[in-house]
């Protein structure tokens, strides 16, 4: 190891050792005392409550200080967030300690660290596919390789790497840009391989303790790997962290955690991708970071952003549940940034106080309707069973008569499974009916729930059912007709169809749900 690698190496080791500031808080300071009038975040807060969906968070660093800081209810501070592909920066902050370290490089061939999970014919291409190559998303490959879940027995039988390394690598890595899941898979088998721990249990000590980001989780592969490019599931403020730990060039409270070379080599412009001005995805990608109209981010599916402005020296960190995720960004750049100033501006505690108010009312949309309906004592509790299908709804009774009304869901998998929902509020259970969220990718297997239900008309009850822990929620229509009762449901966002199929039930015979 030559010597500016070994001072660099040293010097990470050490900053690795440095006291854990377990569950410290960022400071706190005033939208005007860093340069934001109070009326400009809160026009902002207002545009994104009303024009959004489905926002679940917002925190706004400025100066090295949160200065604003708002949670949808149910949503939360202290509950973690699935991440999705906001991940990959993760991942890639774990390359650059590595590679600090001197535990690989940059310019390593891939294959030099899986050769027994190499396919028996290697291509030429495949053979000269770089670590730089993954970080870039440029290996060359022009689909993704099939990782997770299959039908295919015999791919099945093959560890994610080696499904990997065997498919096709038609470009010369290096020269065609693709969004690549599977290469940040590498990336983090990369990790493992080369020292000894996973992603999370590399960064443990290096990064979540020095930043005070306590009990991250993330998904693993069946061989034990852990995701990489999804599944790491955090708080808000931790978002906020590593974007400021990027916002300072690798520095946190005066100590050295991360190379200021490579968060200036990961956050440049490597890869070209588009032309389009106002598209925040054609401006360029680096290592498991975009390139954004202003500042650089990291993202993930569904609304996931930790917005990085160093023209502005500030952070923004937004977790959602969106389908255009541009629009949630356009918000940010019209509204905020504008407002930003260089220096202090006088106080104003009135406009302080409306912002501060309208951070704390904020709410995911509950159904709009009514309490209750003519017919509501009438099927209250009766049990509607469906056909054998594929939905967590085997059978259904809804409880509006109770001071608590409830859904009772049964199927032959959990039995009867009771939660309560509110009228017009939230009703939060730690874990409870999701209507198939807890399906969903990088999910966990029991998501805590939020419930709330209203009648749209006589005979039509809307039930929502919020994830606090993910992106999603599910809108359940249900139909009474006589005997009959129908279901209608629908997720907001997905990786496949959002839309359930309609479910048709008769009552039972003399049932209640008790």
């Amino acid at each position: 190891m030559n010597a500016p690698r070994l001072l660099l190496a040293f010097s990470i080791a050490v900053s690795a050792r440095l006291p854990a500031q377990t569950g410290t808080a960022l400071p706190r300071s005033t939208p005007e005392r860093e340069g934001i009038p109070s009326t400009a975040i809160l026009a902002f807060v207002k545009a994104a409550d009303s024009a959004i969906d489905a926002m679940n968070s917002v925190m706004i660093v400025r100066h090295g200080h949160v200065v604003a800081e708002g949670w949808w209810s149910p949503y939360d501070a202290k509950t973690p967030h699935v991440l999705y592909s906001l991940s990959k920066s993760f991942t890639s902050t774990a390359v650059g300690l590595a590679v600090a370290e001197g535990k690989f490089s940059v310019d390593d061939e891939v294959l030099k660290f899986f050769p027994g999970d190499a396919p028996d014919s290697i291509s030429t291409n495949l053979r000269s596919m770089r670590v730089r190559d993954l970080l870039r998303m440029n290996a060359g490959q022009v689909t993704e390789a099939p990782l997770g879940i299959t039908d295919d027995p015999k791919l099945s039988a093959q560890s994610w790497v080696r499904r990997f390394l065997a498919h096709p690598v038609p470009f010369k890595p290096g020269t065609h840009f693709l969004y690549n899941s599977p290469a940040t898979y590498m990336l983090s088998a990369i990790v493992q391989k080369t020292t000894g721990q996973t992603v999370l249990d590399y960064l443990e000590p290096r990064l979540f303790a020095p930043l005070g980001i306590e009990r991250p989780t993330w998904v693993t592969s069946p061989e034990g790997i852990d995701a990489g490019a999804y599944g790491l599931n955090v708080r808000t403020e931790d978002i906020a962290k590593l974007g400021l730990l990027y916002l300072n060039r690798g520095e946190w409270n005066g100590a050295r955690i991360l190379p200021a070379a490579w968060v200036d080599e990961a956050t440049s412009r490597q890869t070209s991708n588009g032309s389009s001005p106002t598209s925040d995805w054609d401006q360029g990608y680096g290592y498991q970071f975009w390139r954004s109209r202003h500042g650089f981010r990291g993202d993930g599916a569904f609304g996931q952003y930790m917005l990085i402005l160093p023209e502005y020296d500030a952070v923004v960190a937004i977790t959602s549940g969106v389908r255009d995720m541009q629009s949630v960004m356009n918000i940010v750049w019209d509204k905020l940034l504008p407002a930003m100033r260089p220096d202090s501006l006088a106080p104003n505690p009135v406009a302080q106080r409306a912002l501060q108010a309208s951070l704390g009312a904020l709410m995911v949309r509950t159904p709009a309707g009514r309490a209750t309906s003519p017919i509501a004592r009438r099927v209250s509790g009766r049990w509607y069973a469906f056909p054998t299908n594929s939905n967590p709804l085997g059978a259904v009774a809804l409880d509006f008569t109770s001071r608590t009304p409830t859904i009772s869901v049964r199927n032959t998998v959990k039995g009867v499974v009771r939660t309560p929902f509110a009228v017009g509020t939230w009703m939060r259970s730690p874990i409870g009916f999701a209507n198939g969220i807890e399906r969903l990718l990088a999910v966990p297997a029991q998501p805590a729930v939020a419930l709330s239900g209203a009648w749209i008309s006589d005979s039509v009850f809307t039930l929502k059912v919020v994830a606090p822990e993910t992106p999603y929620y599910s809108t359940l229509t249900f139909g009474f007709h006589g005997d009959g009762l129908t279901v209608d449901a629908e997720h907001n966002v997905n990786f496949g169809p959002t839309k359930l199929p309609r479910l048709e039930g008769r009552a039972e015979a003399a049932s209640a749900a008790r």
